[in-house]
């Protein structure tokens, strides 16, 4: 069975850094990340429910404006290639299969900041210059 993946961009204001930027949408079975390219802030989503669900389940309120995405993959459910609705916000991520209803649930669960190796003064053997 392949796993399905989710690759996309949503250009909006960072809730880390505050400018307008692609935030980078990445989601597989195991995992749903959202990284700003700008700041490179990073929330990472995991799995809680996956099951045949209505339009809207598993979403609620958050302290974000809600994003809602339409995307094209193959349904690891149906196996169907086709919409794919993202539903995005503060503290969950949900994809659902337009054609057999199958919704993934992420739940967040930790948010970090990619380090640039150059501004940190770091270098490929991982000593700081003298």
């Amino acid at each position: 069975m392949s796993d399905q993946v989710i690759l996309t961009r949503y250009r909006t204001d960072c809730h880390h850094c505050k400018q307008v930027a692609d935030q980078i949408i990445r989601a597989v079975p195991y995992q749903a990340q959202v990284a700003c390219d700008n700041c490179r802030a990073t929330r990472v989503f995991i799995p809680r429910i996956q099951d045949v669900a209505q339009p809207g389940s598993f979403i609620k309120i958050g302290c974000y404006d809600q994003w809602d995405l339409v995307e094209t993959a193959e349904c690891r459910h149906c196996h169907i290639t086709g919409p794919q609705d993202l539903t995005i916000g503060c503290r969950h991520f949900t994809i659902r299969c337009r054609n057999c209803g199958f919704t993934y649930f992420y739940m967040f669960d930790l948010e970090y900041i990619e380090e640039d190796e150059l501004k940190t003064g770091q270098i490929s053997d991982g000593k700081r210059p003298e």
